[in-house]
């Protein structure tokens, strides 16, 4: 296996090197092979993501294919203009002359993709890495692998195996390809392998974008509108069955509406699920047997308000609504749950809340629920994180005009858009001068010239 892996690797490496990659209309080309390809197997993406996970349909639609095919036309579009070199100011001391910023391919890229949205987090970056020029490996995560499968076809069928491959496997597989060296690598997944791809990446100086998670709290205050936050955060937590890097971790509700809120948020549940919702096509399943069994053991000897009902043999754990678990004991309180399980705690004042969100590193999400200006302003002020929404959940991730990604342990970098674009491009920078006026002052001898250059140093 690691020979096969280092043979890609030259592969990939003579590709780039040839600069079949680089020209503009083979980028766009590309794009216009990819789109037709994903269209053409819609219907299997959504067939494979079921088969995974019973993802439904709706989902798989808006959060995956379609939401690639949507990322595709947006580079069509505008690719032209993002690769055109950047004309800036130019600084007097280089006077005269034309300074540029040009956008530069990395070259050979690795991207690891998750699990959790298969398609999309394998396809989004490397629509990115292609039409900034680079070529590509894809590590697709082992626990989806009808996932895996098609997005091993779909590329087979676009791309020569020297531009983008599909690699597929377990940990060693990506471990190996870890060993190798890479000009970018751009990872999504787990706090913890998160931490282990840098660590590989650091002996070979690689620059690499992780995008990783967190504990993302979600506040809804006294003013808020109980019946439309409650009907979102069901909404934002529940989809993919809580297996969403940016869905809300934990509850922040303010005492005085807790008792309302609940019955808001009951009424939700039902109106999305059902009374049974085991039963809903639109409720997915756990991904496999491990996950299932760290969610079921979560929620031993807590205070089940709502839902708690669980399946092995169906990887089934229903939506599930946690009342005031141990802040400091509680499992559910330790690290991200990436479940449907949601626990509920409570505030009193805005200081209050500090003693929950300041335990944890800056998370992916933050979201609040208020009517109250001045109070959504002291949020957004006072706590750092990769985004937010108020009034909603989730909705940011897909403004492309907005970056996506982390801050601290809840990743480096973004993409999205032309922040994407931008992600997998070095931006070089070129002073272009001609031979004439060369002024002689800035050369040696330098003795009789420092008090000039003082004074002109302070002008400019």
């Amino acid at each position: 296996m690691s020979q096969d892996l280092a043979s890609l690797h030259h592969q990939q490496r003579a590709y780039f090197a040839s600069g079949k990659s680089r020209p503009l209309a083979t980028r766009k080309a590309c794009l216009q092979r990819l789109k037709k390809e994903i269209s053409e197997r819609q219907e299997a993406i959504h067939q494979a993501l079921y088969a995974d996970f019973k993802k439904p349909y709706f989902e798989s639609l808006i959060s995956e294919s379609a939401y690639v095919l949507k990322e595709i036309d947006l580079y069509l579009k505008y690719l032209k203009k993002w690769a055109l070199p950047e004309r800036v100011p130019a600084t007097l001391l280089n006077f005269p002359s034309r300074d540029y910023i040009y956008k530069e391919p990395y070259g050979c890229t690795l991207i690891i993709s998750p699990w959790n949205y298969p398609f999309n987090l394998a396809m989004a970056p490397l629509i990115a890495a292609i039409a900034a020029g680079n070529t590509a490996v894809i590590k697709p995560s082992e626990k989806a692998p009808a996932t895996a499968q098609i997005l091993q076809e779909i590329v087979s069928a676009v791309f020569p195996p020297g531009q983008v491959s599909v690699v597929t496997g377990g940990k060693d597989v990506a471990q190996g390809l870890l060993a190798l060296r890479w000009d970018y690598i751009f990872f999504t997944g787990s706090v913890a392998v998160g931490k282990k791809v840098a660590e590989a990446a650091a002996p070979q100086l690689t620059p690499l974008t992780l995008e990783l998670g967190g504990k993302n709290p979600c506040i809804v205050d006294e003013t808020a509108n109980l019946e439309v936050a409650a009907r979102r955060i069901v909404w934002g937590k529940f989809f993919n069955a809580g297996q969403t890097c940016l869905a809300p971790d934990y509850l922040l509700v303010h005492e005085h509406v807790k008792e309302a809120f609940v019955t808001h948020f009951s009424n939700a549940l039902k109106k999305a699920y059902g009374e049974h919702p085991k039963t809903s096509e639109d409720f997915a399943r756990i991904i496999d047997q491990e996950h299932f069994e760290r969610l079921e053991k979560l929620l031993h000897d807590e205070k089940v308000l709502l839902g708690g009902a669980t399946d092995p043999t169906d990887r089934y754990i229903a939506p599930t609504l946690v009342d005031a678990p141990d802040f400091r004991e509680s499992e559910l309180m330790e690290e991200e749950i990436f479940g449907p399980i949601l626990p509920l705690l409570t505030y009193r004042q805005l200081e209050d809340l500090d003693h929950y969100v300041d335990r944890y590193a800056k998370p992916l999400s933050l979201y609040v629920f208020s009517t109250n200006k001045q109070f959504k302003n002291s949020i957004v002020d006072r706590y750092a994180f990769g985004g937010g929404v108020i009034n909603d959940t989730l909705v940011h991730f897909v403004n492309d005009k907005l970056p996506f990604g982390g801050v601290g342990h809840s990743g480096m970098g973004a993409y999205h858009g032309k922040y994407g674009f931008m992600t997998f491009s070095h931006q070089k920078s070129v002073v272009k001068r001609g031979n004439w006026p060369d002024i002689p002052f800035r050369y040696a001898p330098y003795k009789k010239k420092m008090r000039w250059m003082k004074r002109l140093m302070k002008w400019l």
